[in-house]
């Protein structure tokens, strides 16, 4: 399996804490069956103010650690980017990295308040799609706005917006709002991937496995397969998983 979305990378946002906590997340994730993972740092000016320079140096401490351990694990590393004022700037000023590729655009990870969708949002993905840029939403199951009313993805939809699953979401780890809510647009089929989220041993572990099989469970194994490894593997293909 292949995560897309984890806070693996030590000391520079709200997830692993340090070296020896981002090890820890790596070996939940490789007994889980996670064979790849993509680190998704916060950015989000003013809160964790990370940089491509800042993300790389995190990256690389990481990998060396991991080579030591010899662990069965590839890593590389994007970016969870909340939507601000500062977004757009920061993308055309080229400091926003990429998640990957979806139908020959660059895939942005794109993260909205917890509360609610902002207005314009739709106005947002257009200009980035007039740039060649497709945003993933993450985890829109675990926002107020959703829950209250799933019709409110409509324009982001139409859109083309990619969405993400978050895997304890559906799990239930999160309450049973979150869950009613995954399971809800899961039966839609809304999402094109699921990922962890990870944060550190307690706080959203890697459980990917087990979400996996409730996918399968609720819809098939076509698209539980389809969330965890065939749109996951198309997407990161481009990125750089070498220890390089």
């Amino acid at each position: 399996m292949i995560d897309l979305h984890c806070h693996i990378l030590p000391g520079i946002d709200d997830g692993a804490s340090d070296l020896t906590e981002s090890l820890a997340l790596l070996q939940l994730a490789v007994a889980d069956g996670i064979t790849r993972m993509v680190a998704t740092p916060h950015i989000n000016p003013g809160y964790f103010d990370n940089t491509q320079a800042s993300i790389h140096q995190a990256l690389t401490l990481l990998r060396t650690a991991l080579n030591e351990q010899k662990l069965a694990i590839s890593i590389a590393a994007a970016a969870e980017i909340r939507v601000t004022a500062d977004l757009m700037p920061a993308f055309e000023s080229g400091q926003l990295p990429i998640l990957g590729h979806w139908q020959q655009q660059q895939v942005l990870l794109l993260e909205f308040p917890h509360s609610h969708i902002p207005p314009g949002s739709d106005k947002l993905v257009k200009w980035l799609s007039q740039r060649g840029v497709i945003p993933m939403i993450a985890h829109p199951e675990r926002n107020r706005d959703v829950q209250n009313d799933p019709k409110i993805l409509a324009p982001l939809i139409r859109a083309g917006c990619l969405f993400q699953l978050t895997a304890s979401s559906l799990l239930g780890d999160l309450g049973s709002r979150h869950q009613d809510c995954a399971r809800v647009l899961l039966e839609q089929r809304l999402f094109t991937v699921m990922a962890t989220d990870s944060h550190n041993v307690l706080r959203r572990p890697p459980r990917l496995a087990t979400a996996r099989a409730e996918v399968s469970r609720l819809t098939d194994e076509s698209y539980a397969h389809a969330l965890v490894q065939g749109n996951p593997q198309v997407i990161s293909a481009s990125l750089d998983f070498s220890a390089a």
